[in-house]
């Protein structure tokens, strides 16, 4: 019988066996979430429509458990429930919570379940298994892009195709709209009539502005230190890159075999 510092670990943990299993079935839940709402924009039957809705039950109710797990496994709990990634996660499950009050705009909160996803890129040797930094830092870029374009596209959906559905008829009308915006290219058949859109596109911009060239910052500043780094595999741990002159593995301490 697993005790609570036993869970707390395998829900964290991506070196153990078990532990990368954890993080494996929990990232393919928030992909198969996320795919059940895009699906739920396309014309669909209604059988399929409900059992999409029956799926986005049960794993809402799959990651209400695992909050609550979390929640009782932590040391200080106030400093959990603040805490950044305690936040996403309880704004993932939100409509959840909450089912009991007809809110119909509540159902806006489940474009946020992706964000989850930042818990394993926050690891650097993540379930990925990206074993550089230039890696780890390109990942996160990446994710960032795409985790602003896909919560925004969802956002903006949600809000615009009751009164456009013209023009965001599907979430990758929304998608389209989002990609055309965040590069600038600004082609304008594809624009938000409401003003709760058009706030979105605006904190759309700024997300985008603030966060996308402060990690490119960083990228450059690791390319620039990997100059004087080169490529040794640590027999304990797997990661790669390491200083020329370095001795043991600055991730978990085993000695080098340097030549």
């Amino acid at each position: 019988m697993l005790n609570r510092k036993q869970i707390a670990f395998y829900l964290e943990d991506i070196e153990t066996p078990a532990g990368r299993t954890v993080s494996l079935i929990i990232t393919g839940l928030i992909l198969l979430s996320t795919a059940s709402f895009i699906a739920e924009t396309y014309p669909i039957s209604e059988l399929v429509r409900t059992r999409l809705a029956t799926l986005n039950t049960a794993l809402l109710v799959v990651f209400s458990i695992e909050y609550l797990v979390r929640l009782w496994c932590a040391d200080h709990k106030f400093k959990f429930i603040f805490s950044f990634f305690s936040i996403v996660d309880l704004l993932a499950i939100l409509p959840f919570l909450l089912g009991f009050v007809n809110v119909s705009f509540i159902r806006i909160f489940r474009w946020f379940r992706i964000l989850r996803l930042i818990r394993f890129l926050e690891l650097k040797n993540s379930v990925f298994r990206i074993s550089t930094e230039d890696g780890v830092i390109f990942s996160r870029i990446v994710f960032t892009l795409l985790a602003i374009i896909f919560v925004y596209s969802g956002l903006i959906y949600q809000v615009e195709h009751s009164e456009n559905p013209a023009a965001f008829g599907t979430f990758l009308d929304a998608v389209y709209f989002s990609v055309v915006t965040m590069t600038t290219v600004g082609f304008g058949d594809v624009t938000p009539i409401s003003e709760s859109g058009r706030f979105l596109t605006i904190l759309m911009i700024l997300t985008g502005i603030a966060l996308i060239p402060w990690q490119l910052g960083d990228l450059i500043k690791q390319l620039v230190k990997s100059a004087n780094q080169v490529e040794i595999v640590c027999k304990g741990c797997g990661w790669l890159v390491h200083d020329a002159n370095a001795k043991f593995c600055k991730m978990c301490g085993t000695q080098l075999d340097n030549g």
